[in-house]
């Protein structure tokens, strides 16, 4: 039987060239002299850090605008209030989103079935799993998701016959 997944990953070797991109790019500029701004990625996502809440958050644009460059979808990050150091500093955590969630899978799967096309969806661990007899209904599911606009950057890989 025809199916497709549809999941949402990340590019993570676009994301270390995107970081890369902007941790040169804070060092040559002049507004970032002398702040001691820095990015990097840990377990918990990025980190940014530097001497004000409007440094970290120049720095963010800075690595918003190299992801965008890069192709990489800004769906996929959640960033969080600046905090402040004990030194005086900022700092600000980026979440990087991966995979689909429960609510929103179950979201995708009530929209596939509300829609009535003859199609079967479900969730499979951070994915969900179409499938059908017909290729056409399940190129109708494919667009009815792109047309959907849900706060998740979605890719649809394994299409199968």
């Amino acid at each position: 039987m025809p199916s497709f997944d549809i999941v949402s990953k990340v590019q993570w070797n676009e994301v270390d060239n995107a970081l890369n991109q902007s941790q040169k790019e804070i060092a040559q500029r002049f507004d970032f002299k002398d702040t001691g701004t820095s990015i990097e990625r840990n377990d918990d996502g990025i980190s940014l850090r530097s001497s004000s809440d409007e440094r970290v958050k120049a720095a963010y644009s800075v690595l918003q605008d190299k992801l965008i460059k890069r192709k990489v979808s800004l769906k996929h990050l959640d960033p969080q209030k600046p905090e402040p150091t004990g030194k005086g500093g900022s700092k600000m955590l980026v979440k990087v989103k991966e995979g689909i969630d429960g609510d929103h899978a179950k979201d995708l799967v009530r929209r596939i079935k509300d829609s009535k096309i003859k199609v079967q969806a479900s969730i499979q661990e951070a994915q969900v799993r179409v499938s059908g007899k017909n290729r056409d209904d399940l190129q109708a599911a494919i667009q009815l998701v792109k047309e959907a606009d849900l706060p998740l950057e979605l890719q649809f890989i394994n299409f199968r016959d």
